[in-house]
């Protein structure tokens, strides 16, 4: 348990305001990037050439007519696949390089950015500490449920 006493709250505070406005400037640039960014990769065997926006989303699909046309189907896709994880994976390579380590416990940005972390969970492990913090003040909150859970317990109840 936190000694409440010998805490200098004004310095928490401001440490965390800090923290938070840290956190601020790092999503307005990544906003920007969204916005402004590009990556363009090309296909080992030149065949084609993908360009993705700031998100990581294709935005433009270029053949080589001469490569393209004399490929069989199948290699084709596996081309097209290979391309397009390799152009996504660079897109959120550079947004977790533009974030980088977040100064917020649990804010979990590569998962969020990758789609392997969910918003509403990762806000709820954010959550934690201060719910914890409360708790020592004899408040006891629970936490939000997260929205796929609210919906069962209006379907099922």
């Amino acid at each position: 348990m936190t000694d409440w006493h010998s805490m200098d709250t004004d310095q928490a505070v401001d440490q965390a305001w800090a923290k938070l406005e840290e956190e601020k400037e790092k999503l307005a640039e990544l906003g920007k990037h969204w916005d402004e960014a590009s990556t363009t990769i090309r296909a080992k065997d030149q065949s084609l050439e993908m360009t993705f926006d700031g998100r990581g989303e294709l935005t433009e699909l270029t053949f080589n007519p001469s490569k393209y046309r004399e490929m069989p189907p199948a290699q084709l896709a596996s081309v097209i696949i290979e391309t397009l994880r390799k152009g996504r994976a660079e897109s959120q390579q550079k947004m977790s390089e533009l974030m980088g380590t977040p100064a917020i416990p649990g804010l979990d940005l590569d998962g969020l950015i990758s789609g392997k972390v969910r918003p509403d969970e990762m806000i709820n492990s954010m959550m934690g500490p201060m719910l914890e913090t409360l708790s020592g003040f004899g408040l006891d909150i629970e936490p939000p449920k997260p929205a796929n859970q609210k919906r069962e317990a209006r379907e099922h109840g």
